[in-house]
């Protein structure tokens, strides 16, 4: 019996979990009500609140699930590439691609203010930690293969985040660059100039490591085995 009171009670989240996420995804922040969620899902209004505090508490497990949608399509885009700052510049352009695709959620995770969201804390922190969090595994990486200086790490997660944000939200809302792809150039540009110093000497420690001391002059690069 309490098995069974478990499973319904979470299909019933599930069903109000499920029309939330509609409506955000097809009117955004602005469309979610309890009455617009509740009618979305085919129950009544006073229904919801035997399984969720509020509206708000339904919008946080909703943009807990879109950030865990991103982070899986954003390792599918990257999934091919080496370890290392490689990959780290694949997760950035797929975390870029994923809000292209869905507009609606940059607008959620990036336009919405504060307040609507009613002042929930844990909501604001999934977002404003979002690229962060999907890049983490990467950054420990770089930083114990010592292609990143531990030191540097937080001034060029902000660097990467303030420069994403600000070339989606020129793209998707004034459609500057005017094409997808001089959007993607710009976007390949910046990350270079961001993590591009960081490659040569990524590489050349990754090399290090592999394949032994390095020995350079003015013509060669070899690794002694």
């Amino acid at each position: 019996m309490v098995a069974n009171k478990a499973i319904q009670e979470q299909r019933m989240k599930g069903y109000f979990i499920q029309a939330t996420k509609d409506i955000l995804k097809g009117e955004g922040l602005k469309g979610v009500s309890v009455r617009n969620v509740a009618q979305q899902a085919g129950y009544s209004y006073s229904t919801i609140y035997n399984y969720f505090k509020d509206v708000n508490d339904l919008v946080f497990v909703c943009i807990s699930d879109f950030q865990q949608e991103c982070a899986s399509f954003v390792a599918d885009q990257a999934q091919s590439s080496a370890p290392g700052i490689d990959r780290l510049k694949k997760l950035v352009v797929g975390y870029v691609n994923f809000f292209v695709e869905y507009p609606g959620l940059f607008e959620l995770f990036y336009l919405a203010k504060v307040g609507d969201f009613g002042h929930k804390e844990a909501t604001i922190n999934v977002i404003n930690s979002s690229l962060d969090a999907i890049c983490e595994k990467e950054w420990n990486y770089c930083i114990a293969r010592g292609m990143v200086k531990a030191a540097d790490v937080e001034r060029l997660k902000a660097q990467l985040r303030y420069m994403v944000i600000g070339l989606l939200l020129l793209y998707l809302n004034r459609r500057f660059p005017a094409s997808y792809s001089e959007f993607m150039n710009q976007l390949t540009i910046q990350i270079n100039a961001i993590l591009g110093s960081e490659t040569s000497s990524g590489q050349t420690a990754a090399n290090t490591a592999q394949g032994g001391p390095l020995v350079q002059n003015s013509l060669i690069s070899v690794n002694i085995k």
